[in-house]
């Protein structure tokens, strides 16, 4: 399936071009999300059309996430849960916890954006926590998790 990016898209292409993609990851993810649209002769020439304004919104876009990281980068947040003695955790700590905490904290950030590849924080101590902003703006954050 031929599809014209709308929008950047990671490990796939940016604004404007023509890939070949899957069908199954083009109809259900990239056409309903609005990331692309399918490469017919009418929509190449209505992208055409609109290239200036997709590529100024992109770049808005990634000025956007660019100062929300530098907001970021000056944040140290903390987390206080129950804990044992020994410092392990009654529970987890995921990334709706560290969404939250961020927010709170006055720079608002979606659960979807915090990744935490190694899983769930289940012990007491300081992590910093990647935070991806844009495809190409990620951010690591201060993260301290005390106990109560």
């Amino acid at each position: 399936m031929e599809v014209i990016l709308l929008e950047k898209v990671g490990r796939l292409g940016t604004v404007g071009d023509k890939v070949t993609v899957k069908s199954g990851f083009g109809r259900n993810y990239l056409l309903p999300q609005g990331k692309a649209i399918t490469a017919t002769a009418t929509n190449i020439a209505e992208f055409e059309a609109r290239r200036n304004e997709l590529e100024a919104a992109a770049n808005d876009k990634l000025v956007s996430s660019k100062a929300r990281a530098e907001q970021l980068a000056e944040l140290v947040v903390t987390i206080k849960a129950n804990a044992g003695d020994e410092g392990k955790l009654f529970g987890s700590i995921g990334a709706r916890d560290i969404a939250n905490a961020i927010s709170a904290a006055g720079v608002k950030v979606a659960k979807a954006e915090v990744k935490l590849p190694e899983g769930t924080l289940r012990e007491v101590g300081e992590y910093d926590v990647n935070v991806q902003l844009h495809v190409d703006v990620i951010q690591a954050v201060k993260l301290v998790v005390e106990a109560e």
